[in-house]
């Protein structure tokens, strides 16, 4: 499932990416520090949607409350807890 995710307090303004059961793929950000944002996805990519929370949970960015990892993390969680909602209708 294609998922479109839109960043909160960060320089992207969102998030694309494919999730298939906790499986999360084709990440790929809107705007934002160029270099960071293709790294971030060829690192992560195939990860659970669990891992990407572990490991990028609570990353802020300068004095933001939070970072684009960190909003990669929420945005993997929302595009599960969508696609849950989905097969339960």
């Amino acid at each position: 499932m294609e998922y479109i995710y839109k960043t909160e307090n960060t320089c992207s303004s969102e998030i694309k990416l494919n999730i298939d059961e906790n499986v999360v793929t084709n990440i790929s950000f809107t705007g934002g520090c160029n270099g960071n944002l293709k790294a971030i996805p060829l690192l992560v990519d195939g990860w659970t949607v669990e891992d990407i929370e572990k490991k990028l949970s609570g990353v802020i960015c300068g004095r933001r409350p939070t970072s684009c990892a960190d909003q990669l993390a929420k945005a993997c969680r929302a595009a599960y807890e969508e696609q849950k909602e989905k097969k339960q209708a």
